[in-house]
């Protein structure tokens, strides 16, 4: 068989094989979420948030919009050096995210079904 036709066998074969990954997936939420930064960020997101009362009023005096939380979780990166990860029964992680010319870090404790938001601070 020349190498041409070999070609060309591969091809519709590959055609055939991404229009039916499309198909199968296209109704479905996939992501992939495989780096530590990513996993534990989505970890965080499906779990109801709150904020106590030292976060909030943090918030609040400056201004700030709790919508920032959402937007840090989705575009944030974790600081594992400087999170908490060994303790029982909740994780405490400490992510960052860029707001404007500042940095937003958020100190979350990641519990079975909740995620304390414990406090925020805003740097220059």
């Amino acid at each position: 068989m020349k190498l041409i036709h070999r070609i060309g066998y591969f091809s519709v074969g590959l055609f055939f094989g991404i229009v039916i990954l499309l198909f199968f997936l296209s109704g479905k939420k996939t992501s992939c979420d495989y780096s530590p930064d990513a996993r534990v960020l989505k970890n965080i997101r499906i779990k109801e948030r709150i904020f106590t009362e030292e976060a909030f009023s943090y918030f609040e005096n400056n201004k700030l919009d709790t919508a920032l939380v959402s937007q840090s979780l989705e575009y944030g990166d974790v600081d594992f050096s400087r999170s908490n990860t060994d303790t029982e029964p909740c994780n405490i992680y400490l992510i960052t995210n860029k707001v404007d010319s500042a940095i937003l870090e958020l100190q979350i404790e990641n519990c079975d079904s909740t995620a304390t938001i414990q406090k925020a601070t805003l740097k220059d």
